[in-house]
């Protein structure tokens, strides 16, 4: 019988260092609202297109992010922590938070607006498909934390657009410091567990999801004009 050889595996695992990761999460969430344009220069259409194109993203894909960390984890602590949180999502119903919001300011999204957003939206799809644990888990703790530094420039677009309904963005600047907070208990948990190839970058979801991030607030062609 022939036997055939099998070459040994040069792949080194690391586990994640959460408190770096925490930082370097930080830094691009920095980076991100420090890119933000000023609202008071933007024009109408400018202003509605932010809201459409994160009402296109964040009302029907949220979920599926955050059910696709749950499906990825492997321990009992980290799918406690997320399903705590889609129970929250699901129970209040935030997509039809997300709709209303977008309705009272006039920014409905539109199929312009979900064209802007598809491959980068893919993009971040096709990684959550991965069921990456450790990856997928920082991904959504950066975006959780993201999201409540982000609302009150969300809020300050609505009203210049002449809503009133702030019940999204009022929720989601709270509620989101502890979702947050359990991510990266999770993310611990995980880390734990689930050692990284020395050669994949534990930043890949960070990355895909920033980049989504600067398209829904600068457009497809990422101009960082007002005008």
């Amino acid at each position: 019988m022939e036997m055939t050889s099998v070459e040994p595996t040069n792949a080194v695992w690391e586990t994640l260092d959460v408190s770096e990761a925490r930082e370097y999460v930080g830094v691009a969430t920095d980076e991100f609202l420090a890119g933000l344009p000023d609202p008071a220069r933007l024009t109408t259409e400018r202003r509605r297109g932010i809201i459409a194109r994160y009402t296109a993203v964040l009302e029907g894909n949220f979920i599926y992010w955050m059910t696709g960390a749950y499906l990825s984890t492997k321990t009992d602590q980290a799918r406690s922590i997320i399903l705590d949180n889609l129970r929250e999502e699901i129970v209040d119903c935030h997509p039809g938070m997300m709709r209303r919001f977008a309705i009272a300011a006039q920014a409905v999204p539109a199929e312009a607006d979900a064209a802007e957003v598809y491959s980068d939206l893919s993009n971040v799809r096709l990684f959550v498909g991965r069921l990456s644990s450790v990856q997928m888990v920082l991904m959504m703790a950066f975006f959780e934390g993201l999201i409540q530094k982000f609302m009150p420039y969300l809020a300050d677009l609505a009203a210049r657009q002449g809503s009133k309904d702030m019940e999204y963005t009022d929720v989601h600047g709270v509620c989101d410091i502890a979702h947050t907070a359990g991510l990266f208990r999770a993310l611990d948990a995980e880390a734990a567990v689930s050692p990284l190839d020395s050669q994949s970058d534990p930043y890949d979801g960070v990355h895909l999801l920033k980049t989504l991030l600067e398209t829904i607030v600068h457009g497809g062609g990422r101009s960082s004009n007002a005008a």
